[in-house]
């Protein structure tokens, strides 16, 4: 089930890493200027990495986002690894 204001086709960025279950989601931004969200793995990431897919594919391959489904425009998540819990602030 879809918690997010946005439709379940809605364009995000992620990463090949995160979409291969490579590597886990562990960095989120719910950009200011655009409203788009970012899912996002740990470190630096190379342009040619980047992503774009819907919504509800991110929320197939990782339910857990569904507990920040609320983040306000402008903010920002992250955790640890794909147990922690997840910790929100402005994005400064």
């Amino acid at each position: 089930m879809n918690r997010f204001n946005e439709p379940p086709n809605v364009a995000v960025l992620t990463t090949k890493n995160i979409l291969n279950k490579k590597a886990d989601i562990l960095l989120v931004f719910h950009d200011e200027d655009d409203g788009m969200w970012q899912f996002l793995e740990d470190g630096d990431i190379d342009e040619s990495d980047a992503l774009i897919v819907g919504l509800n594919e991110m929320i197939e391959n990782d339910p857990s986002i569904l507990e920040i489904a609320d983040l306000p425009i402008g903010w920002v998540a992250w955790r640890k690894n794909k147990k922690d819990k997840w910790t929100l602030q402005p994005n400064q």
